[in-house]
C-alpha cells in the first residue's frame, strides 16, 4: 500500500520535453539522455541555452534548437577534437559561446543551488577567460585579500539526465555514480527529469538507501536503451558506429555545405520516430545486442 502522500512520478519522454519552452536554460547531463534530447529535436524548439557537452550538444545545435552554449569542452565522439555542429555555428557567430572550464561551471551550478548570485573561484586566473567572458568578473578577497574570479549563477530551467534505474517516486539509483557534473545540474535546476534503464520497486531503492544518488525528481522517464548511442554503466557501451553515422554527416555539413545526409539523419532518427520505441526499432535489436559490457 502507497503512502498517502507520495505520488508517482512516471512521465513519457514526450511529456518531459513539453515542459521546455524556446528560450529556456537546459542543461544535459552524460551520459546524454537521447530519448529526450530527440524529442526536443522533433518538437522544434528553438533559441535555448544549453549547459551541456558532447554529441548530445552538438545535436540540438545542428537541428536549430541552440542560441547559446556553456560548456568547457564540446568533442567530436568519434575521434574529432571538436564537434562539428558548434564548431560551424560558433565560427560562423550563430550561437553564443559562454567561455569557461569545468570547474567554473561548476561554480556557476553551485551558485545556483544556493541561491547565491555568484561563488568565487580560483581557476581561470591568469588566462584569457575573463577577457573573452566578460560575465566573469576579477574581485578581491574580502578576507585574504587575494584576487579571485567571481562566477555568476548559473541558473537552469531544465535538467535532463540519464541513470540506471529508479522507483516511481523519483528516487534515483545510478551505477558507478552519477556521471560527469550531474548532481550540479539537477541541484541548480527548477525541474529535473531522469531516464532510466528501469523503474524498480520503492522495497528495493528502501533496501540500499546508501546506493540513492538523487532522491525525489520531477520526472521519471522508463527509456531502455535511452542513452543509446551512448553507454550506460551496467547496461550497454557506446555505439561508436552510430555515432561515426552523426559526426560523418555533421562534418559533410559543416565542412562541404552539404546538409543532405544530416538532414535525413535528423529525419530517420530524431523527427519520423514519434516515441523512443519507434527510435529503438529504426536502430534495431540486432545492433543494440552487440552493445553488451562483458
Amino acid at each position: 500500500m502507497s503512502h498517502p502522500q507520495r505520488r508517482e512520478r512516471i512521465v513519457s519522454e514526450a511529456e518531459a520535453a513539453s515542459w521546455v519552452s524556446d528560450g529556456m536554460t537546459i542543461a544535459i547531463g552524460e551520459p546524454g539522455p537521447m530519448a529526450v534530447i530527440r524529442q526536443l529535436v522533433r518538437r522544434g524548439v528553438k533559441d535555448l541555452t544549453v549547459v551541456g557537452s558532447g554529441v548530445a550538444l552538438d545535436l540540438l545545435i545542428a537541428a536549430g534548437c541552440v542560441r547559446k552554449t556553456i560548456a568547457y569542452y564540446v568533442g567530436g565522439g568519434a575521434g574529432g577534437a571538436v564537434a562539428p555542429s558548434f564548431r560551424r555555428a560558433a565560427e560562423a557567430g550563430e550561437i553564443e559561446v559562454w567561455e569557461c572550464e569545468e570547474g567554473i561551471v561548476a561554480a556557476g551550478l553551485r551558485a545556483a543551488a544556493q541561491g547565491l548570485p555568484f561563488l568565487p573561484w580560483r581557476g581561470g586566473l591568469g588566462t584569457s577567460l575573463p577577457d573573452v567572458n566578460p560575465d566573469l568578473k576579477l574581485m578581491t578577497d574580502p578576507i585574504r585579500g587575494e584576487t579571485l574570479i567571481a562566477v555568476p549563477a548559473i541558473e537552469v530551467d531544465v535538467a535532463f539526465l540519464h541513470a540506471a534505474h529508479a522507483d516511481a517516486y523519483g528516487n534515483v539509483q545510478h551505477i558507478g555514480g552519477p556521471g560527469w557534473l550531474d548532481l550540479f545540474l539537477y541541484r541548480a535546476a527548477d525541474r529535473c527529469a531522469v531516464q532510466v534503464e528501469k523503474i524498480v520497486a520503492n522495497e528495493d531503492v528502501r533496501a540500499n538507501p546508501a546506493a540513492t544518488t538523487i532522491a525525489g525528481v520531477d520526472g521519471v522517464i522508463r527509456a531502455p536503451w535511452g542513452a543509446h548511442p551512448f553507454y550506460s554503466r551496467g547496461w550497454y557501451v557506446q555505439d561508436r558506429a552510430f555515432t561515426r553515422l552523426y559526426v560523418d554527416a555533421a562534418t559533410a555539413a559543416a565542412q562541404h555545405g552539404d546538409r543532405g545526409p544530416l538532414e535525413a539523419f535528423l529525419t530517420t532518427y530524431c523527427i519520423e520516430p514519434e516515441t523512443h520505441a519507434d527510435y529503438l526499432e529504426r536502430v534495431g535489436v540486432r545492433q543494440l545486442l552487440t552493445l553488451h559490457e562483458y
